[in-house]
């Protein structure tokens, strides 16, 4: 049976674990819940025919994938702070690629309405299902590019954060490392330590462009326990050396 609490009792879990999530939430709280109801709701209306994620149930949907985005939120709001303070002229700008049924850029836009998002997503129906979303949520801070990763215009992001691309491949590290500022950090949502190691020690061997023979990037995975939810979660930040 469904808990009809159970986004609420999520997010409070969530801000009584990270200060930085608490203060973020605190004065809009009432208002991301209903935000992100009313997203789940979408979600649920439309996934049946635009398979937009893998399950039909109400509470699988709200811990795995509405609350798992948001569970590393104090991490990116302080990495947000990281890059606002190497250029403090412009507000530090998200993309969400490969962003699909909007996750986690959604639940983020939600949480940081100040933040400029972009979800960047190749399929049409979902780019649809996006659009419709944002505006019958009437999210001002995100906007959609329906486009491949590779074609998307670069240079642009200070923070790229992605759910699905599994591992992490040349081709894929070389593509979401175009889309990045100069210090701009990539933020995989991961599962298990063990797992991560190991496709960050094959990540660790591939050469991009003329760096062969030298580092290419740092890596950290950062503990983001999601409530309710057995099973490790991380956030795998990497920082290019340039």
């Amino acid at each position: 049976m469904s808990r009809p609490n159970l986004l609420e009792e999520g997010l409070i879990k969530l801000r009584e674990s990270d200060t930085d999530i608490d203060v973020i939430l605190a004065p809009r709280f009432e208002k991301v819940i209903s935000l992100l109801d009313a997203y789940t709701g979408e979600i649920e209306l439309f996934n049946p025919a635009y398979g937009l994620v893998g399950t039909q149930d109400h509470d699988e949907l709200v811990i795995k994938h509405i609350l798992d985005s948001i569970a590393p939120l104090g991490i990116i709001y302080r990495l947000l702070k990281e890059q606002n303070s190497i250029d403090n002229e412009t507000p530090a700008r998200i993309a969400d690629v490969g962003s699909g049924a909007g996750l986690p850029g959604i639940p983020l836009a939600v949480c940081l309405p100040d933040t400029p998002f972009t979800l960047i997503e190749r399929m049409g129906r979902r780019s649809v299902f996006l659009r419709n979303a944002l505006a019958k949520l009437g999210i001002t801070n995100t906007e959609v590019e329906e486009k491949e990763m590779e074609k998307a215009a670069p240079n642009r992001f200070n923070l790229i954060t992605f759910r699905a691309f599994r591992p992490l491949e040349k081709s894929i590290l070389k593509g979401l490392s175009r889309l990045r500022t100069k210090d701009g950090i990539l933020a995989a949502y991961k599962g298990r330590r063990e797992k991560i190691d190991e496709e960050m020690a094959a990540a660790e061997k591939i050469s991009i462009g003329k760096t062969a023979g030298k580092k290419l990037f740092t890596w950290e995975a950062i503990p983001c326990p999601v409530p309710f939810l057995e099973g490790e979660r991380h956030l795998l930040t990497i920082k290019f050396t340039n």
